[in-house]
């Protein structure tokens, strides 16, 4: 298949590759030139422009940005997509970004003649690389079942949530959860140590009882206790403090929204908030045991 791909970022830029390696022929647009370039060395195209991008023949354009403001500019800008793609070119937008927007972008594709789901993702930069992130998508199920043999080759799980925006809905619940059980997981892991445990033996108690969740198991936050963890690396690469708190900052604006209380997320709100105005944004977001314990490097 012909598809644009626009947005070569940490996780743009392998999953476009993944596009490529399974045989579908790709036109790329970033405003990195260097991302453009490796593309290029791949075997993609490059488009000078969005519009040229959208005028070129291709029969699906994905993308992938850092927010809501990206998306819209991207989308509905005066030289944006909308303004100069063909009616029937299939959209998927693989940002992170907040349900409303997202069906705002979608209702405007639909009035030009484009169908647009939103597909968000989950699995980090290893996921990205080694295809098998999982796509959490919303839409008409006739879009998704379009959609899905593309998002095969970039993904190990790819589930229907239902309609424009669901796919949005998913990621900014499960985001929010994931931060609450990593400040609890840090929590408990300071706790237990602080009272003379040793973090290995606690966190094995912890992964065979009923306090196990994927951040003590998977990605405990406390060092030496895992490898190949951000914690065992000082808390470098992975996901970063500054892109959790984007992701609870959507939950909480789409909870004001619904009118429904998040009180244990508007809580890791402001400790994530808190851990990055002391300048920790770049740190994984792991590192959120650092503010139970300054002992901690």
């Amino acid at each position: 298949m012909k598809i644009g791909f626009i947005g070569l970022g940490n996780m743009g830029g392998p999953m476009a590759r993944n596009l490529l390696k399974a045989g579908h022929q790709l036109t790329v647009s970033d405003l990195s030139q260097s991302a453009v370039a490796g593309l290029v060395e791949a075997g993609a195209t490059a488009a000078a422009s969005i519009a040229e991008l959208a005028r070129s023949d291709v029969e699906m354009i994905i993308t992938m940005l850092p927010a809501a403001p990206h998306v819209k500019g991207v989308y509905l800008g005066e030289d944006g997509l909308l303004a100069h793609v063909a009616p029937h070119v299939r959209l998927i937008d693989s940002s992170t970004i907040d349900p409303m927007s997202a069906r705002q972008v979608a209702e405007a594709a639909a009035a030009r003649g484009n169908s647009l789901i939103d597909a968000p993702v989950s699995g980090g930069t290893g996921g990205a690389t080694a295809g098998t992130l999982t796509f959490m998508v919303g839409g008409d199920k006739a879009d998704f079942d379009a959609a899905l043999p593309v998002l095969q080759a970039m993904g190990k799980n790819i589930v229907h949530c239902g309609p424009t925006g669901n796919g949005q809905v998913a990621k900014v619940a499960n985001n929010m959860l994931l931060a609450i059980t990593m400040i609890g997981t840090a929590e408990a892991m300071n706790l237990g140590v602080s009272l003379g445990m040793d973090p290995a033996v606690l966190a094995g108690i912890i992964n065979t009882s009923s306090g196990r969740n994927w951040s003590s198991d998977t990605y405990n936050p406390y060092p030496g206790v895992m490898d190949n963890v951000p914690a065992s690396r000082g808390y470098t690469g992975g996901f970063g403090t500054d892109l959790m708190l984007k992701d609870l900052g959507l939950a909480t604006e789409a909870a004001k929204q619904a009118r429904q209380p998040v009180i244990l997320g508007g809580l890791a709100q402001q400790l994530y908030q808190t851990f990055s105005s002391q300048g920790n944004g770049a740190l994984d977001f792991s590192a959120i045991i650092k503010l139970y314990n300054g002992a901690i490097k």
